[in-house]
């Protein structure tokens, strides 16, 4: 699906919520890159055309309809266009401003009630990539949407990267922690 969004053949979705859940307008970063919300409007399954289905990523009206699941909620039509690559994939590359990252981690652990955690989060990711995420919440004893919340500010730094399966270091990340390991009394050497 993500190739057919980049590629332009995929130009809508489907869903069904209490609620539209984006509006026109909104981007979201996806794994295809930032996709922006072209139109949202509320449609019958019988409104749902054989055309329809390719649009949105699918062989057929019937496999389309199949994936909605639940009939429960209204269902959506959502244009899309992709709107280009994601900016975080050119921030993990950048190894050096690593005064500013350690500016900004700062200010994200003196804004968090339990204290300072951005450090030992990215220890921990780097210590243990492809880990899932309640595994390395566990390890820091955390709760683990709380710990996800968290790496995803990480990841609008460019910090570290999502896996199919956990996390990982950026090169970002890597040149941060091993610039600060370095610094720090007792540190990566």
């Amino acid at each position: 699906m993500a190739e057919g969004i980049v590629g332009g053949r995929v130009t809508l979705a489907f869903r069904r919520w209490k609620r539209a859940a984006v509006k026109p307008g909104a981007r979201l970063r996806t794994m295809a890159g930032v996709v922006e919300i072209v139109d949202v409007t509320p449609i019958a399954e019988a409104a749902v055309s054989e055309h329809d289905a390719p649009a949105a990523g699918f062989a057929s009206r019937a496999a389309l309809l199949a994936s909605l699941g639940s009939p429960d909620g209204t269902l959506f039509r959502i244009a899309l266009r992709f709107a280009g690559e994601d900016p975080r994939a050119s921030l993990r590359e950048q190894a050096g401003d690593v005064d500013a990252v350690a500016e900004h981690l700062a200010r994200l652990d003196g804004a968090s009630r339990r204290g300072p955690w951005t450090h030992a989060a990215l220890r921990l990711i780097g210590s243990r990539p492809g880990t899932r995420a309640a595994e390395l919440a566990a390890g820091l004893g955390r709760e683990t949407l709380a710990f996800k919340r968290d790496v995803r500010k990480l990841k609008e730094l460019g910090l570290t990267e999502s896996l199919d399966i956990g996390y990982r270091l950026s090169p970002r990340g890597h040149a941060y922690l091993t610039e600060h390991d370095f610094h720090k009394p007792g540190g990566c050497r």
